[in-house]
């Protein structure tokens, strides 16, 4: 498996939680940088967090910050995204991506710096 596969999407009512995982490879022993973007429909792809190689460093959109929670577990290979206090606008398909270089502990924010992409899943926020 190269390609990372998310899990956990759905419909919630404003205000709700939702918790994203993503299933990442075991390419080599090697954690990369990565990412989760969203794109509404009509809307270009958007970072929503990104973490890096080993957590210590992440970055949040301001529309997300202090609602949402990127973590990753190394050891297991996975991903996670923590969605609290939900919006209407938070509404889009989900993607988990991954770097396949590393260099360093940093986070990327770029859609063009990651070079394995999930399928998605969906989130719908009601009002």
């Amino acid at each position: 498996q190269v390609q990372p596969v998310e899990s956990g999407g759905g419909l919630v009512q404003a205000g709700g939680s939702l918790r994203l995982s993503c299933a990442h490879s075991a390419r080599t022993f090697t954690a990369y940088p990565m990412g989760w973007f969203r794109q509404a429909p009509g809307q270009d792809r958007e970072i929503v967090a990104a973490i890096s190689r080993f957590g210590t460093t992440t970055y949040y959109a301001d529309s997300v910050k202090g609602r949402f929670t990127i973590s990753r577990d190394n050891a297991k290979n996975t991903l996670d995204l923590q969605m609290n206090g939900l919006k209407p606008g938070d509404t889009a398909m989900y993607y988990c991506a991954e770097r396949s270089e590393t260099d360093g502990e940093y986070y990327y924010t770029r859609s063009y710096e990651y070079h394995y992409w999930g399928q998605g899943t969906q989130v719908t926020v009601a009002s």
